[in-house]
């Protein structure tokens, strides 16, 4: 008697894609380890290298462009371990062989790289504002640049799913990856920085500012997250 295998719908296909990244990385945590150590040496750079200025050197006003540039280098580093494991052991070819949507693929791979980058934000934001803003007196409003963090952040894991599955077959890819991460979220960069900036300095009309670019953020996320879900069945099968 010939037995019909059933095949999983949409949400179990993420579901398992999704359980197997989390469980591979909480029974290994090789990126969660190595971002959250990177994030650490990078706070040290930043306490060295403003050590040095004067006394009446405010850190407010560049506070946001500190914050993201953390943000930014410990995700480079997390995004390019996206696919070290199924490159190393072979299974990207072995999902590519599974007759499952593309799209499910990047969705399960960007939600994982989403929730670590929260896991060592988590980590890293506090012993930041410990730190660098802990003894400058922000804004009673600065916890609202939570938003652009969680904005940013989204987009930011996204976006690079798509790039590190572009280079993860390249020469070089770790510089590969840098070279074409940053300037394509310059956008959301500079949106991001400008509104936790605006919320933590808090200077006249820096709610405007604040809803401005926090708008602006949240577009780009939209149309480059549609972008990479559309193109990425082109992508992940070239």
């Amino acid at each position: 008697m010939a037995v019909t295998l059933k095949k999983p719908s949409t949400l179990q296909q993420f579901a398992i894609l999704l359980r197997k990244d989390l469980e591979q990385e909480f029974r290994t945590k090789e990126m969660l380890t190595s971002m959250g150590i990177y994030a650490l040496l990078v706070l040290i750079v930043y306490g060295a290298a403003l050590g040095q200025t004067a006394s009446s050197f405010d850190v407010l006003q560049i506070s946001g462009g500190l914050l993201w540039a953390l943000i930014v280098f410990t995700s480079l580093l997390g995004l390019n371990r996206s696919f070290s494991h199924e490159k190393e052991q072979g299974c990207l070819e072995g999902i590519l062989l599974v007759p499952l949507d593309r799209a499910v693929i990047f969705l399960a791979k960007a939600v994982s790289n989403l929730l670590f980058l929260l896991v060592v934000e988590v980590i890293a934001v506090p012993l930041f504002c410990f730190f660098f803003l802990a003894s400058a007196q922000p804004s009673t409003s600065f916890w609202l640049f939570l938003a652009p963090l969680v904005v940013g952040t989204v987009g930011m894991a996204g976006i690079g799913t798509l790039l590190s599955t572009i280079t993860v077959n390249t020469r070089g890819k770790d510089v590969m990856l840098a070279v074409l991460f940053v300037p394509l979220i310059f956008p959301l960069l500079w949106a991001c920085a400008s509104a936790t900036t605006a919320v933590i300095v808090g200077a006249e009309g820096y709610m405007d500012v604040f809803f401005q670019s926090l708008v602006l953020a949240g577009g780009y996320d939209v149309i480059m997250l549609l972008a990479c879900w559309v193109l990425y069945d082109f992508v992940i099968s070239a």
